[in-house]
């Protein structure tokens, strides 16, 4: 089987282009016994044949490319696009490249977490940017570490409050390359500095005072558990103590960070920013046929009210709670979306949840912002099939877990069916197709 070559489901690649990038040109069948012990191999053929039992799939109209988790890595990007066949590129650059035939064809989904990490989040941006402009098709999901970023930079200018004061230091040490590139390119230091308060005034702008430790703990009760509480409260003093010090690792002072943070809502807040188009074009959720695609994960809450109110409901609460008070939507459901790892503290996903996506036809949630190193997964939790497509592909994240080379590869489902997994990362492509699933694993439920 491995020597089972990938034309028939994806147009060829050019001659060495594969072994440029470091992806493989054969498949296998979708290796489904491999996995966690939690998400073992019989609860994935239970929950396989049960979605079977409930009819036809509903495949997309058009082929989809899903991509997730790139933060802030362009050429992760680029090569993951020319991996799945949608670019061809003209020159090095990172906004050097053109549409293929099949390129024009497909819908393409980022699956969130665009931002943090590196090399550069503002060349990812810039060459999403030209990708959007090239005519594709392009759906763009609200992944955790994007929205910490708006609703960070909210709670600067926004009413501070109990809830809130907390909202831009909470996300640390991993925001510091982006105010540091919008900084060294956009700041104008002479003229921004020269009205802009003392070291001190600057740092009490950014970071919550002491009465905040205490009063967060009460305003939060009707929105976290007691768990959730004292775990927000850690986080915060840990990063509180190191703000100052990740900016001071930078490059930056406390009057640079915080010119930079008014800068950066400039830019990705503001009606005409240069990014402001980045978090304008978002969604929480995005159906295409029997397949919802979400940055995270889901729980009953949200399964109810797509069952009964739709995918448009559910990106309208998106757009409109978001802008309002960040703590609030931030440890909401409608975020839980971005965020859940289906732990204790998250909201749960039940029985009751699973049977409401199967009542409105959803079959399977392909999703990122779990990381593999072997390529993507597919899982069962709870009873729902989960397709795990974060490949680690961002530079920094390879390092630090001891991956080689730049991460690349796509998730391709055909409207025939076919599901290709493509990594670097694992020897063969991986192909699924839930009909045949069962049958070619020998697998009785």
């Amino acid at each position: 089987m491995t020597d089972r070559l990938l034309t028939p489901f994806l147009p060829p690649i050019a001659p060495g282009a594969a072994d440029d990038l470091g992806i493989p040109e054969s498949f296998v069948p979708w290796p489904l016994e491999t996995g966690p012990e939690e998400r073992s191999a019989p609860d994935l053929a239970t929950s396989l044949a049960r979605v079977n039992a409930l009819g036809p799939w509903d495949w997309p109209e058009k082929p989809v490319v899903f991509i997730s988790d790139l933060h802030a890595d362009a050429e992760s990007l680029l090569r993951s696009l020319v991996a799945a066949r949608v670019i061809l590129r003209t020159e090095p650059g990172l906004d050097e490249f053109r549409l293929t035939a099949f390129g024009k064809s497909c819908q393409i989904i980022i699956g969130g977490d665009c931002l943090d990490k590196g090399p550069s989040n503002l060349d990812l941006l810039e060459s999403l940017a030209t990708l959007m402009k090239s005519g594709a098709d392009i759906v763009l999901l609200a992944g955790n570490h994007d929205l910490r970023l708006y609703l960070g930079l909210e709670a600067l200018t926004v009413k501070r409050g109990s809830l809130n004061a907390h909202m831009f230091v909470r996300m640390g040490k991993k925001v510091m390359p982006l105010l540091k590139e919008v900084f060294d390119r956009y700041v104008e230091t002479d003229e921004v500095l020269a009205g802009l308060p003392d070291e001190k005034t600057c740092r009490n702008l950014m970071i919550p005072s002491k009465k905040w430790t205490k009063q967060f703990p009460k305003a939060a009760t009707r929105y976290l558990n007691d768990a959730a509480i004292r775990k927000e409260m850690r986080r915060l003093k840990k990063k509180t103590e190191k703000f100052a010090d990740h900016a001071k690792e930078v490059g930056l002072s406390m009057r640079e960070l915080y010119a930079a943070a008014l800068k950066c809502r400039d830019l990705f807040i503001e009606p005409h920013g240069r990014y402001a188009w980045f978090f304008q074009s978002m969604k929480a959720v995005h159906l295409s046929g029997s397949l919802l695609f979400v940055h995270a994960g889901i729980d009953d809450s949200m399964a109810h009210q797509i069952s009964t109110r739709g995918i448009a409901h559910v990106n309208r609460r998106f757009r409109k709670e978001s802008r309002k008070d960040p703590f609030v939507f931030y440890s909401g459901t409608v975020a839980n979306l971005m965020r859940t790892k289906y732990r204790d503290i998250d909201h749960p996903l039940t029985q009751k949840g699973v049977e409401d996506l199967h009542l409105a036809g959803i079959k399977m949630l392909v999703h990122g912002h779990i990381n593999r190193h072997s390529g993507q997964e597919l899982t069962s939790r709870h009873g729902l099939l989960h397709l795990e497509a974060d490949i680690t592909l961002d530079r920094h994240s390879r390092s630090t877990e001891g991956l080689e080379g730049i991460g690349t590869g796509a998730t391709i489902i055909h409207p025939d069916g076919n599901i290709i997994g493509i990594s670097r990362d694992y020897p063969h492509a991986k192909l699924f197709n839930p009909i045949e699933a069962l049958e070619q694993h020998g697998w009785t439920p």
